[in-house]
């Protein structure tokens, strides 16, 4: 992937070390009675068909075939442009034909660079090679498939800049803008440097951004065992976790925006027109490798300098030290690296898989499913164990339509190509289809990696209410109870304080919000589509992600080896689908959107307020001599700069907003009342279709057509991937990042462009309120006292 967790993605995120698991997802729980009680958007007679069918569905996912699924879709390397990428499309397609889906291959071209040279190399003092990391990973004798040596792609980051460059060697621990305040306060300078950064901390296109930005003229990138390694499990093939000569391969183009970077905004068909390579903006800037820990041992031993933070020190059996600095007992650095980085700038095609199956009343109306098939090598885990899994969840809906059973609204089925170098498939596809899917798209529901443990479920607000009822209904196949409950119970273990008790009493469980990482990033984020992300996981131990060893054998010995978990996620997924294709009103809930926007409006005000109170803080502390105090005259440490106060903001305008939209919302789910009410039969008519196409313009209304500042392609306003943090999401993100960044009057601004989107999304939920209240029955007359 290129990037929950994912690539969203959960494996990428669960190398992180303060995320070893799937993050803080929001989950849900239902009334125990929930089997019996009404479905949201449905009249009587529908929820109870309804829930037949689901039960239906829900005994139709095998595991064993999801297996062979697996065995079949990973049996050999699989990257954008390869024969077998070409191959596993066409397969799904004559698949989804076969189980009775309208399907067709949809094209498209796109820039994907591959390695031409690749060279890292430890200098010493007069330019002799010590050193020449190996950068391949070797064949492991008990893994079938780690063989394909001439199928495989080199370890390598797409879309580095080409570069031959040699220079001091500098450890940046995980290369994120705080670590190089940190430097800076050290003393030490990347200036004409290479870079050494550990995954984690961050995506790992932001280590060379950053880097590029201080001046660094190389990155690398290597695997750390204390976070992805033998500090997490044993190593392969003993164990799950990444081998001594494990490389992490992954694009590291920047975030402006995602998918094809010669077509920003415009689908990559044939005759797009398309920028000059040099003039890409997310293009990196500096050469970049990833590498393993075993060939970083040899470079991380040879910086010398002052010693690393505590914070900074890996797993590796070794003094880990930063390089050169100023004014330091220690040892200048002896470290240089010559770093070479030259690729093949080729376009390729992408093959993505579109199936449908046809509404039978509301045809214009799609819910739409997703999940990736192309992978950095054979890709088992990523994208795999969730491709399986969307296969038969496929194949269950059209064994259900063969006994009879017609979705109200189009089933639209997607397995996306090009997903890993950067969400290239979906992207493209989305750009292409932009104003049909602002007309057409009711949701869009995105899995990925999928593993053992626990549900993870992410997405826009408006469903949260949605998916925590559908996740009540699907039961743990190692718990027996509801994955809901059982995560529920994960969240209060995980949680403390006022987190703990609403999870112990909040009847919907949050959700987390999309950042970036897999397919669901154009639909929210470009077309305004309410999207959902999620599967399962943090039961594993170790990761092989986007290694040779991401396979078959792998996934079958170490992570959902009965492949139960896969038919857990064809069954919520798939309960989804089935659930808002056929509810006769669309089962939003904005009351639950409201209640978060109200928390991000908050949390925007208290960061603002520790931004200042730090700032005066620190500045007190250096009148003070706090810092000249503290710093060892042999290891000095220089105090931070004195910095402005920040001004008090206008929030006002967003807290209008954030009134505006709860008495929206309040007043919406009053009305759904009244029309649940005796049965629902105020549902049952056409002309609640009238009230659907109001509410599918919902989501659509946070979109602002300027995009965010510096980011015009990332139009929501309420969810965006961060500038710096690339999978991390940042909400109310021109706001928020503009107080990170200390642009005080570009967060004024927004602040008053964010409230009047907030009010333009309460008027058109009021517009859906009226349209639903005229469809309405008039009370009943109130009988006369007889007065007796």
């Amino acid at each position: 992937m290129t990037p929950s967790k994912s690539c969203s993605k959960l494996l990428a995120l669960a190398l992180l070390p303060t995320l070893i698991f799937p993050p803080q997802l929001a989950l849900a729980q239902q009334k125990t009675d929930s089997a019996k009680s009404l479905l949201d958007g449905y009249s009587k007679a529908a929820s109870d068909a309804e829930r037949a069918w689901e039960e239906k569905f829900r005994a139709l996912p095998v595991p064993d075939t999801i297996k062979e699924n697996m065995r079949r879709l990973s049996a050999r390397p699989h990257h954008v442009g390869s024969p077998y990428d070409k191959d596993n499309a066409e397969w799904m397609l004559a698949k989804f034909k076969e189980w009775g889906f309208d399907a067709q291959i949809e094209n498209f071209y796109v820039l994907f660079p591959t390695p031409k040279e690749r060279l890292v190399q430890l200098l010493d003092a007069s330019g002799a090679t010590k050193f020449t990391a190996s950068l391949k990973e070797p064949v492991v004798p008990e893994d079938p498939t780690s063989n394909q040596t001439a199928e495989q792609l080199p370890t390598y980051n797409a879309y580095s800049g080409d570069g031959d460059v040699t220079g001091p060697l500098v450890y940046v621990n995980y290369g994120t803008r705080d670590d190089y305040e940190e430097l800076d306060r050290l003393g030490v300078s990347v200036k004409g440097a290479v870079v050494i950064a550990r995954y984690g901390g961050a995506w790992r296109g932001i280590k060379p951004k950053v880097a590029a930005e201080h001046g660094a003229v190389g990155c690398i990138i290597y695997s750390d065992p204390a976070n992805d390694g033998y500090g997490v499990a044993e190593s392969y093939p003993k164990g799950a976790g990444r081998p001594k000569d494990g490389v992490q391969r992954g694009g590291v183009n920047d975030t402006a925006f995602p998918g094809d970077p010669l077509t920003p905004g415009v689908g990559a068909t044939k005759d797009a027109k398309r920028l000059d390579i040099k003039d890409s903006p997310i293009i990196t800037k500096i050469p970049v490798l990833p590498i393993s820990y075993a060939d970083a041992t040899p470079l991380l031993t040879a910086i010398g300098g002052r010693v690393a933070p505590a914070t900074w020190r890996g797993g590796l059996p070794l003094t880990y030290h930063i390089g050169q600095g100023q004014g330091t007992s220690e040892a200048p650095s002896a470290a240089q690296v010559h770093l070479k980085m030259f690729s093949n700038w080729d376009i390729k095609p992408l093959y993505d898989v579109i199936a449908k199956i046809p509404g039978s009343t509301s045809p214009d109306e799609w819910v739409i499913r997703g999940n990736h098939h192309d992978a950095w090598v054979n890709g088992a885990d990523d994208p795999i164990s969730g491709t399986s899994a969307e296969l038969e969840e496929a194949r269950s809906l059209g064994e259900l339509v063969k006994q009879g059973w017609k979705p109200r609204r189009t089933i639209v089925y997607c397995v996306w190509d090009g997903e890993e170098p950067g969400t290239l498939g979906s992207t493209e596809w989305v750009e292409t289809h932009v104003d049909e899917l602002k007309q057409k798209a009711v949701m869009y529901l995105n899995s990925d990696s999928n593993g053992r443990g626990y549900v993870f479920l992410e997405g826009s607000h408006g469903l949260e209410h949605f998916i925590n009822g559908v996740a009540a209904d699907v039961k743990d196949p190692e718990k027996g109870t509801s994955i809901l409950e059982r995560r529920r119970k994960v969240e209060i273990a995980r949680s403390h304080g006022s987190d703990r008790a609403e999870a112990r009493s909040r009847t919907d469980l949050r959700l987390s919000a999309l950042g970036d990482g897999s397919d669901y990033v154009a639909f929210q984020d470009f077309a305004g589509v309410p999207s959902l992300d999620l599967g399962f996981g943090g039961e594993d131990r170790g990761s092989q992600y986007h290694s040779i060893y991401d396979d078959f054998y792998w996934y079958s010995h170490f992570a959902d080896t009965e492949f139960v978990y896969g038919r857990a996620l064809a069954q919520v997924a798939g309960s989804a689908i089935m659930r808002m294709a056929d509810a006769e009103l669309l089962p939003y809930n904005f009351a639950n959107t409201a209640d978060t926007v109200s928390t991000y409006v908050d949390e925007v005000k208290k960061l603002l307020k520790t931004e200042q109170d730090d700032i005066a803080e620190k500045n007190k502390e250096i009148d003070e001599g706090v810092f000249e105090a503290t710093s060892d005259p042999k290891n000095p440490i220089a105090a931070p700069k004195h910095e402005t106060a920040p001004p008090f903001l206008n929030f006002a305008p967003l807290d209008n907003g954030a009134t505006a939209l709860t008495n929206s919302a309040r007043e919406y789910q009053k009305a759904v009342k009244t029309a649940e009410a005796n049965g629902g039969a105020a549902l049952d008519g056409t002309s609640i279709d009238q009230v659907n196409q109001l509410l599918m313009q919902t989501e659509r209304a946070y979109l602002s057509q300027a995009g965010l500042p510096g980011r015009t392609w990332f139009k929501h306003q309420l969810y965006a991937p961060g500038a710096y943090t690339g999978y991390g999401v940042k909400t109310l993100p021109a706001v928020r990042e503009a107080i990170e960044q200390r642009k005080w009057t570009e967060a004024d601004e927004s602040a008053i462009s964010v409230g009047k989107i907030l009010e333009n999304e309460s008027a058109v939920i009021n517009a859906a309120t009226e349209k639903l209240k005229s469809l309405l029955p008039p009370p009943a007359a109130t009988e006369p006292a007889s007065g007796k």
